[in-house]
């Protein structure tokens, strides 16, 4: 048996600022929410139009990153196997808010479905931070095959509904790593007095700390000018993100310390789901699937591309010391498993044993 949900009442990160937590009034979201019906002209909910069903999909990322054409594809399909009666329209560039914000409104239905980090929703159900740990998994083969086993991430998945959110599956983040505006990072002893961005999470602040430098939480479309600024010294990210929101050109050291293979999930608004025809559900649920395997391919062409773009640009790669960061991040595990409780803990030996 799974835990219990955290409760609503649970602490806020740093990029929530005060923002209340899903499932409670909030102002910022009530405020989008009537933007994005003020400028779609349409309803609450998704947009009809020729007796067709436009469900609107929020993305945080730029068209020229692979989700987004992953995505793109996806609505595409849809709307030919279903006839035009279901079709998707993908927002990119946190156009319709912060994936926080975009959480919220899939939750009160203005959205449809939304692309958000695992650190988001570990915020509403504890149980989530297994797959935001340091080394749980050891490939994006290893990580896709967990996160498509129900066996595994069924009751995961489903925590959410009482919400109004669903859980679908994820597109993989690839293996993060250190990049800094400073120089290598090739132990954690390089990082003491850098300033690197970290997701909003808890975990996330307490992974970089061990790993020797100073977790500065905060929102990912401010990252660039806090580089530049010098706000930051640097980040920890996937080749794709360093090169498609020019992160190189203030921070031109990348490090290969691999710490973490992030995870982005899809998740739903619960009721939209429920109105849709079996018949369309089903087209929609193998679509979807099929987008996960066409998202994995296109990463790793996206990993190899970025990675000679970014050495035509002049990036530096540097290789690091990669069991001096094993050694560092070794209790954070522990730690967080101890903390999160016994559902957690068995969440994390059976995607483990899945590695086996």
């Amino acid at each position: 048996m799974r835990g219990r949900p955290t409760p609503a009442t649970a602490p806020l990160d740093d990029e929530q600022e005060g923002k209340q937590m899903i499932g409670r009034p909030s102002r910022l979201a009530a405020a989008l929410g009537a933007l994005v019906l003020v400028l779609t002209g349409c309803a609450t909910g998704a947009a009809h139009s020729g007796g067709g069903t436009t469900l609107r999909l929020a993305l945080n990322q730029s068209e020229d990153h692979p989700s987004f054409t992953a995505l793109e594809n996806f609505g595409e399909r849809l709307g030919e196997r279903t006839g035009g009666r279901w079709n998707i329209d993908v927002h990119p560039n946190s156009n319709l808010g912060s994936q926080l914000e975009t959480l919220q409104l899939t939750s009160d239905g203005s959205v449809d479905l939304a692309i958000v980090s695992g650190t988001q929703l570990e915020n509403l159900d504890r149980d989530f931070v297994v797959f935001n740990l340091p080394h749980v998994f050891d490939s994006i083969e290893h990580q896709m095959e967990v996160i498509n086993d129900p066996g595994i991430v069924g009751d995961l998945y489903s925590s959410l509904e009482h919400r109004n959110l669903t859980v679908l599956g994820g597109f993989t983040q690839g293996a993060r790593s250190v990049y800094s505006s400073r120089g290598p990072v090739t132990a954690p002893a390089d990082l003491a007095g850098q300033k690197i961005r970290v997701q909003e999470s808890e975990v996330h602040s307490d992974m970089l700390d061990m790993m020797g430098g100073s977790a500065t939480p905060m929102s990912y479309g401010e990252v660039y000018t806090a580089l530049q600024s010098g706000v930051l010294d640097g980040a920890e990210n996937n080749e794709v993100s360093y090169v498609t929101q020019k992160h190189y050109e203030v921070a031109p050291h990348f490090s290969r310390t691999e710490h973490l293979i992030g995870l982005d999930y899809l998740v739903a608004n619960t009721g939209r789901l429920a109105r849709m025809p079996a018949a369309d559900r089903a087209v929609f649920d193998a679509e979807w699937n099929a987008t996960m395997r066409e998202f994995t391919a296109l990463w790793a062409r996206a990993t190899e591309d970025a990675i000679a773009e970014l050495r035509s640009r002049g990036v530096r790669f540097h290789e690091v010391d990669a069991a001096a960061f094993r050694e560092a991040l070794a209790p954070l595990t522990e730690r967080a498993l101890d903390e999160a409780g016994a559902s957690a803990r068995t969440l994390y030996e059976r995607a483990r044993a899945a590695a086996r």
